[in-house]
């Protein structure tokens, strides 16, 4: 549900202060200096989509600054878009200027400084969403910000159109799973859009690969904690769940699949060792994160065609002495190194990575 502020019944000697408070209270705290001497009017609709807020602000001419001491006073990092649909604005951050017109959008960081000069009266779409959702470095954020983005601007032509159209819509006449799916669209356009704007050469360092990696390397180093889980593993990288899924959704895998084969193929790899004490198969799997010794022997007898024992007798009886122990990748899984990056899949045995 939509709700609209307006200065429209305000008495004239409170308008200001009364704007001041309806759009700090709405987007975040900001300070708001009119121009001229006359009775000020604004007005500001805003309506949720899951995590994300699309507002639509028109007000008469003025001054907005976000300051040190205000951001000082807040709770969480957001990254915000404006779409400017009608007037021109100056927008100032990260010490660069940018002259904003009709149909460009400017993308900033609300937990940095930042202004917008606005000489006449204006309207614009403001879309804001925790920066966490991105997914990406803080340092493309900062190669964006404090630049407009024009209809003629590569994929910034195509994103226009739809927060335009998105914020013309009523929220409220979304169900909750297409508002969530919207947003999600919108975090993943937006991560495009940073991305493209901060390496305009399109080099290698693609945000949500490297992120990725990083989730894959965290994965690893925590196998054997019996609590990891797509909820922890989001959490510790301050991102959404939804978000982390539709991340894995172009690797082949999902988040908890790929935790189960890294498990399953650390397993395998420890029961094939040699020499030295004999762990039993209930300690491998305790250790590598397997709290049912059921569970796991149903897994790994889905995974390599034989039970935990068959296997560890198998492989030790085929490795030679002095050889490295061999495990082999999951069935239908690319195998992976300890850093995360995908090797050839193959059915046969070969080396696995260590995880540790």
């Amino acid at each position: 549900m939509s709700v609209v502020l307006t200065t429209a019944s305000v008495p004239d000697r409170d308008k200001v202060a009364y704007w001041n408070d309806a759009v700090s209270r709405t987007l975040v705290p900001m300070e708001v200096a009119p121009q001229g001497d006359g009775p000020f009017d604004g007005r500001i609709a805003t309506s949720r989509l899951a995590y994300l807020q699309v507002s639509t602000v028109e007000a008469d001419a003025g001054r907005v600054s976000r300051t040190p001491a205000l951001i000082a006073g807040s709770s969480e990092a957001l990254v915000a878009v404006g779409l400017q649909t009608s007037g021109t604005a100056t927008f100032v951050q990260d010490g660069r200027r940018a002259e904003v017109h009709e149909g460009d959008l400017v993308v900033y960081d609300t937990a940095r400084p930042y202004s917008f000069d606005y000489p006449r009266r204006f309207a614009a779409h403001v879309f804001q969403l925790p920066r966490r959702t991105l997914g990406v470095p803080e340092s493309d954020i900062r190669r964006v910000t404090g630049s407009a983005v024009g209809t003629g601007d590569g994929f910034g032509a195509m994103l226009l159109p739809f927060l335009a159209a998105l914020a013309s819509s009523p929220a409220d006449g979304y169900p909750p799973a297409v508002a969530d799916r919207l947003a999600g669209n919108v975090v993943e356009l937006l991560a495009t859009l940073i991305t493209e704007r901060a390496h305009p050469g399109g080099t290698d360092t693609d945000a949500p690969s490297h992120l990725v990696l990083r989730i894959r390397d965290h994965i690893n180093r925590n196998l054997g904690d019996p609590d990891l889980s797509p909820e922890g593993v989001a959490r510790a990288h301050r991102i959404s769940v939804r978000y982390l899924h539709r991340l894995f959704e172009g690797e082949g895998t999902t988040v908890g699949q790929f935790i189960r084969q890294r498990r399953l193929e650390e397993c395998g790899r420890e029961l094939a060792r040699r020499g030295g004490t004999t762990p039993t198969v209930s300690a491998v799997a305790q250790r590598w994160g397997f709290v049912s010794p059921a569970h796991f022997s149903r897994s790994f007898r889905a995974a390599y065609g034989v039970s935990p024992r068959e296997w560890r007798n198998l492989r030790t009886a085929q490795d030679g002495p002095g050889s490295a122990p061999a495990v082999a990748p999951v069935p239908g899984t690319p195998t992976v190194d300890a850093a995360g990056v995908h090797g050839a899949g193959r059915c046969g045995a070969g080396p696995a990575p260590s995880g540790r």
